[in-house]
């Protein structure tokens, strides 16, 4: 949460090992005073608004402003993880802002996915200071009216012009990075000729695409953003907050900077593609507060490297595609690099902000291997997953003595813990429990008729110990008339059950995982890994659906121990020796138990 409580007694961040130039901003200000003069008056506003509030309780303000046009992924969880954690650190305040200008492409689905998933990531947009709380959830297309009295005082004062080329001619005209750009024909109307028009604009009297509203700055200049760029255009579409009231709406370029200095943002933090844009950013809100609609100090912008992750591809577009085409079964498949499909592949909140504060926050393009977010949730999940065994490849494994030793039809009782390390001063869970009898599901790997070099396991002859059981010693094996392995054949060893005084009196080389026939339960387990099989699917133009990993999704039935069957949908489980997996938040039922695999214990991809 972004509150008062996580401040700092003397203002200063707390130190961090990762890289994040934006830290050293953010502190420089402080120290500086840069905007200690801001005024908040509880709500967005104008200049007059705020000051007419108190002295801005927040030390800082940044926003995390998507367009409601799709489900976030883990670049946006990055994002998430930096505006809001920079808040929380800094004594200040993250805005939850929808950026909701395009009203073609916005759906009141994905405004409610984004606030699950910011909300799921550990974080809130409320803000208590001095006992009192506000909300800080806002949404761009509530600035409408500001925006458009905004343009009319660029209009009023020669700052902007509605020009009638097409958009072909604007683009000719715009030139390029070798030659500039040629004055529109419309440039020199008068401002009281362009505020009748931009009138008619917004009345409704010309055709979607007829004409634009333009700034007036320097089709010469070297930045072509700054060549006249375009801020309102004409386009008939029903919005998912003010229906049909508009009929212009403005460009993102020129909504975005009005935002953040209507919300009195400090550092308004945006990725590396938008720096072009910030000389626009500047000029617009410079000249909004010469023309006293904005007080400063205004906001200032920083760009940072996006998250380029490998094997993952991060375009709504072609997300989109992947789903639409049935390469995967939903936004939240677990394959997805969407939140919610990490979310349902059993990553956690922690993980994800871990993995972000270790990436560091830089200016540089980089790949990060998509290993650093799985290492991240192993560190994560090794001191919370219950542990519990589970055969996925599963054969019989017959005790032939069983009944002579132990008593016909007898099950003895066997507990291991559910974590082997618990944190000083830490309650532990209680132990697992589970039986064991004539019958036991082991892996098929456990078992060799004719062992390689180095085979520890079961082989004619050798003894291991069945993990929390008895000692069993290897007789042979029994076939089918294809010659497959279809039982392993054993005898347990007297009194060598674990944790009794016995249990060491056989020395074995090997202790291997099994399940109970008789309380063991089929699961169906899901074996997920990586979607594509090269690290960049879609590098240099290529057709990313040509490197999809045909394996990154295989069922299975698998057996599980009893304590594995109890599971709550989400709970998160290491399966010993198989890696880590979570119990399906949709699919998984009492009597119907599915799992889904979140990583394995090490990085194996590609070995």
């Amino acid at each position: 949460m972004s509150d008062a409580n996580h401040t700092p007694a003397d203002g200063s961040g707390p130190e961090h090992k990762t890289s994040n130039f934006l830290r050293a901003i953010i502190e420089r200000d402080l120290e500086q005073g840069s905007h200690a003069s801001r005024r908040w008056a509880g709500t967005p506003g104008d200049g007059a608004h705020h000051a007419a509030g108190d002295p801005d309780p927040a030390k800082i303000r940044t926003r995390f402003p998507p367009e409601p046009n799709g489900y976030l992924h883990v670049g946006h969880a990055k994002s998430i993880c930096l505006n809001f954690g920079l808040a929380r650190d800094y004594g200040g305040v993250c805005h939850m802002r929808f950026d909701d200008t395009n009203p073609e492409k916005e759906e009141k689905e994905y405004v409610d996915s984004i606030l699950d998933a910011v909300q799921w990531l550990g974080f809130g947009w409320d803000s208590s200071f001095g006992g009192k709380t506000e909300s800080h959830l806002y949404y761009a297309s509530d600035y409408f009216d500001f925006m458009y009295r905004a343009a009319e005082a660029l209009v009023q004062a020669g700052l902007a012009y509605v020009d009638e080329q097409t958009p072909e001619q604007m683009r000719a005209n715009r030139g390029d990075f070798t030659t500039p750009g040629t004055d529109s024909p419309f440039r020199s109307r008068t401002p009281a000729e362009n505020l009748a028009r931009f009138r008619e604009m917004r009345d409704g009297q010309h055709a979607d695409g007829a004409m634009v509203l333009r700034a007036k700055i320097d089709m010469a200049s070297p930045n072509i953003n700054l060549r006249d760029p375009a801020i309102y255009r004409i386009r008939r579409a029903t919005h998912h907050n003010t229906g049909d009231r508009w009929c212009i709406y403005p460009m993102y370029t020129f909504a975005h900077p009005i935002e953040d200095a209507l919300e009195n943002i400090t550092h308004s933090i945006c990725t590396l593609e938008f720096e072009d844009q910030r000389p626009f950013y500047d000029w617009l809100l410079d000249k909004l507060a010469e023309l006293r609609l904005l007080a400063r100090p205004l906001p200032r912008q920083y760009e940072f490297a996006r998250l380029n992750l490998t094997y993952v591809i991060t375009s709504k577009r072609k997300l989109a595609q992947l789903v639409n085409d049935g390469h995967v079964s939903g936004w939240d498949d677990p394959r997805m690099p969407t939140i919610v499909g990490l979310r349902r592949r059993g990553y956690t909140p922690e993980s994800i902000q871990l993995f972000a504060e270790r990436i560091g926050v830089t200016k540089a393009d980089s790949w990060i291997d998509y290993s650093t977010l799985e290492i991240a949730l192993r560190d994560d999940l090794e001191s919370k997953a219950h542990r519990g065994m589970a055969v996925l490849d599963p054969v019989k494994l017959v005790l032939t003595n069983w009944d002579e030793v132990m008593g016909a039809g007898h099950l003895e009782p066997c507990a291991l813990p559910a974590l082997p390390h618990v944190a000083e001063g830490q309650t532990p869970p209680p132990a697992r429990e589970f039986t064991i009898g004539r019958e036991v599901w082991i892996e098929r790997e456990d078992f060799a008729e004719v062992p390689p070099k180095g085979y520890k396991r079961l082989f004619p002859g050798n003894k291991v110990r069945l993990k929390g059981g008895f000692v069993v010693e290897c007789t042979g094996c029994e076939k089918d008339a294809e010659g497959r392995v279809t039982a392993v054949l054993a005898t347990v060893v007297p009194d060598t059950k674990s944790g009794t005084p016995g249990a060491d009196a056989v020395k074995v080389k090997a202790a291997i995982t099994w399940v109970g026939v008789a309380d063991g339960v089929a699961a169906e387990v899901r074996l997920y890994d990586r979607l594509f099989s090269d690290a960049h699917p879609d590098a240099g133009g290529r057709d990313f659906k040509a490197s999809l990993n045909l394996d990154s999704c295989r069922v299975i039935t698998a057996y599980v121990e009893p304590s594995l069957a109890q599971a709550a949908p989400d709970q998160k489980f290491q399966f010993e020796r198989h890696g880590y997996f979570v119990a399906d938040r949709q699919d998984h039922a009492p009597g119907r138990p599915v799992f889904n695999r979140i990583t394995g214990l090490k990085d194996s991809w590609g070995k």
